[in-house]
């Protein structure tokens, strides 16, 4: 797949408790019918994710993780067979059986360590670019930096790590609502065509998240117009995946930001 111009990923949470209420679908029914929806409205990625990540989450298993990951994969490849389809996991074992055994095609790594040990961080993320490079599937690797130079730092080393197992497409993605303030997250948006000098695509997600919500005294149900906003300035920085739960709106985003650029270059 190109990444010369943006495309869409269409989140779907195979979980009972993600933060936005919509985008939570269990019944074979319920992910059959989002996958087919995702796809329909212009979706080019399906991101199934098991474990949700939101502030007070619930803690699940590496076992319940997998029972729900292969429950939805399983549907979706016999409901869309040929769709692009990425695994939202930070735990190593889930993304190697998810692409070995179950038909993912791209490991959505959200690596949600700051509650852990340095130690066990690291180990983490070393096993998770082991799997990644022997499997040969692309990778977003997430930072939960505050800063663009915080960001840069450490994904030049990471980057460089990768490239030395074997890893080739490699996908960025700047972790808008981890590790950030409010303030911290709208300057790295602000700042975020600084990444470019990385040369690799950029993955955004945005969508509904709280520095939308909370910023227009909104609820995450009622925060889609802000997050286009958000998706838009995205674009405009530079952002080559947008990862949202609002498929339509995302792609109408990517059209006519495209039109708007086919004219100033006429």
């Amino acid at each position: 797949m190109s990444l010369a111009e943006p495309v869409v990923m269409g989140i779907l949470n195979c979980t009972p408790d993600s933060f936005y209420a919509d985008s939570r679908k269990q019944t074979e029914q319920e992910i059959a019918e989002r996958a087919q929806q995702i796809l329909a409205e212009g979706g080019r990625i399906i991101d199934v994710g098991a474990y949700s990540t939101r502030p007070g989450h619930e803690v699940v298993s590496e076992e319940e993780e997998m029972l729900r990951l292969q429950a939805a994969l399983t549907v979706i490849r016999r409901e869309v067979p040929n769709a692009i389809v990425s695994v939202d996991t930070f735990r190593p074992l889930v993304a190697r059986r998810c692409v070995e055994e179950w038909g993912a095609d791209m490991v959505n790594d959200v690596n949600p360590t700051p509650n852990s040990s340095t130690e066990r961080s690291d180990d983490r993320k070393k096993a998770m670019f082991e799997v990644v490079s022997q499997l040969d599937v692309p990778y977003v690797l997430m930072s939960q930096q505050p800063t663009i130079e915080t960001m840069l730092s450490e994904w030049a080393d990471d980057v460089q790590q990768l490239r030395l197992m074997g890893a080739k497409d490699i996908i960025l993605d700047p972790g808008f609502g981890f590790g950030k303030t409010l303030n911290e997250n709208f300057a790295v948006l602000r700042q975020m065509e600084r990444l470019s000098v990385l040369s690799l695509p950029l993955l955004v997600g945005l969508s509904r998240k709280r520095m939308v919500w909370q910023t227009l005294n909104v609820s995450p149900e009622t925060a889609l117009n802000g997050t286009t906003v958000l998706n838009t300035i995205a674009l405009q920085q530079g952002a080559s995946i947008l990862r949202v739960h609002d498929v339509r709106e995302a792609c109408e985003c990517v059209k006519l930001l495209r039109n708007v650029e086919g004219a100033l270059g006429e």
